[in-house]
C-alpha cells in the first residue's frame, strides 16, 4: 500500500523556505532514485501546503525523519495516510 504524506506551511517566510529548500530537493533526488517516492510538490495557490506519494509507508516515514523542512521547523506539522490506489488496476 502506498502513503501519503500532507505537509500544512508554517510561518516561515519564503526566503527562510528558498535557503532550505535545496537541501530538501537533495532529499526527493535521494528517494526519487531509488524510486520510493512517485510524486512530490507544492498545492497551487501558495501557501496551501504538499504533498507527497510514496512506495509505502516505511519510506514516507523515512523521509519525514530527514526532511530539513520538518527538522527546522518550516512545516507547521504533517500527517501520513496509508493510500490504495487500487481503483486503477
Amino acid at each position: 500500500m502506498k502513503a501519503v504524506i500532507i505537509y500544512e506551511p508554517g510561518t516561515a517566510s519564503m526566503d527562510a523556505i528558498m535557503a532550505v529548500f535545496p537541501r530538501h530537493k537533495l532529499l526527493i533526488n535521494e528517494f526519487a532514485e531509488r524510486g520510493e517516492v512517485i510524486g512530490i510538490g507544492a498545492f497551487g495557490g501558495g501557501g496551501q501546503g504538499s504533498m507527497g506519494i510514496f512506495k509505502d509507508r516505511a519510506a514516507a516515514e523515512a523521509f519525514v525523519a530527514r526532511d530539513p523542512f520538518v527538522l527546522e521547523g518550516l512545516v507547521a506539522k504533517y500527517r501520513i495516510h496509508d493510500w490504495s490506489d487500487s481503483m486503477l488496476k
